[in-house]
């Protein structure tokens, strides 16, 4: 059954994230042959319609206003909410970020629909579109279709491929005037802490400290290795909660959900908590002065040692690696 299929297209700082381009993999097979229509809100976005085409969307729809500066859930669910009332699509995906995690459900309630959210695999299974997602913390999958309604899906980032750019797809740019009114939250102003690096949602490398990190000052073997690799930096709550680090590092049940193509964990024990964040990851390396720590029961590979001789090794060989490649 061919459906049309919205995507919104998520801006960070005048670029899109590489969840959009995933969503339209993800999109493409829930259209099953039918339209993907990707979705731009917010300001001076409009530029960015013709790359969500060259990744598979067939046209963009863009909403600009004054209004729509900065993600407030009213404004952009206004501005959502227009676009569905204009396209009238069979099914919505979105990325499963702050952003999405927010709106998703806001949109889905308004137009009484049900929500799969946090989905890892979508493919089309005996005449259903069946969306994979993880419970019990990671522990079990579960597989769900819907049976009415709109499609609506968040998808985790860094789980769906996806396509292929190709600059030399062509597709209609329009833009749609919404009265954005009414707003019960007005941004007077953001505030970030300074990142360095990549994002650590999207990093398809992390290289992430525990405890046995030991102070602020023991991230910084850390921070190289990561450099070297072209990843993020994360942290255990333990690291978090002693001050280590800041909180916007933490990954785990209470903080970012990630899976990266790589994963080191340094002196992390491996709490549930944590192994929540990180479980799925594509291949995990584990290095720890306990050979009975929790984290290598889940570890592709183990390293029983002190990450602070561990770590500058293996940046060494790494540096190398580049050199030579």
């Amino acid at each position: 059954m061919a459906r049309k299929v919205l995507v919104l297209g998520e801006t960070r700082d005048g670029s899109l994230r590489n969840v959009s381009f995933e969503a339209i993999g993800a999109a493409k097979t829930v259209a099953e042959g039918g339209e993907v229509v990707g979705v731009l809100i917010g300001t001076s976005v409009s530029g960015l319609g013709n790359e969500l085409i060259q990744y598979g969307a067939d046209k963009v729809v863009v909403v600009e206003d004054e209004n729509l500066s900065q993600y407030t859930s009213d404004g952009f669910a206004q501005a959502l909410l227009a676009v569905v009332d204009t396209e009238n699509p069979e099914g919505l995906v979105i990325g499963h970020t702050s952003l999405g995690k927010d709106l998703a459900p806001k949109i889905a309630a308004k137009l009484n629909s049900g929500l799969i959210s946090d989905a890892t695999g979508v493919e089309e299974a005996g005449g259903n579109i069946v969306f994979t997602r993880p419970i019990y913390s990671g522990k079990a999958f579960e597989k769900k279709i819907v049976t009415d309604g709109v499609i609506i899906a968040t998808i985790r980032p860094n789980n769906i491929a996806p396509l292929e750019k190709d600059e030399s797809r062509t597709g209609e740019v329009s833009a749609i005037s919404v009265d954005i009114k009414d707003l019960r939250t007005i941004i007077k102003e953001v505030v970030r802490k300074a990142s360095e690096g990549v994002d650590l949602s999207e990093a398809k490398v992390i290289v992430s400290g525990g405890r046995g990190v030991k102070s602020a000052e023991g991230f910084e073997p850390l921070k190289e290795l990561a450099q070297v690799l072209g990843g993020a930096v994360g942290a255990s709550r333990g690291a978090c909660d002693a001050d280590y680090c800041d909180y916007s590092l933490q990954i785990g049940q209470t903080g970012k959900v990630v899976t990266p193509d790589l994963y080191i964990a340094c002196g992390i024990s491996g709490a549930i908590q944590h192994l929540a964040g990180m479980s799925n990851s594509k291949v995990i390396v584990a290095i720890n002065k306990d050979p009975e720590a929790n984290i290598f029961k889940v570890a592709d590979y183990g390293i029983v040692g002190d990450l602070f001789e561990v770590v500058p090794l293996l940046t060494e060989e790494f540096k190398k690696l580049k050199v030579n490649a």
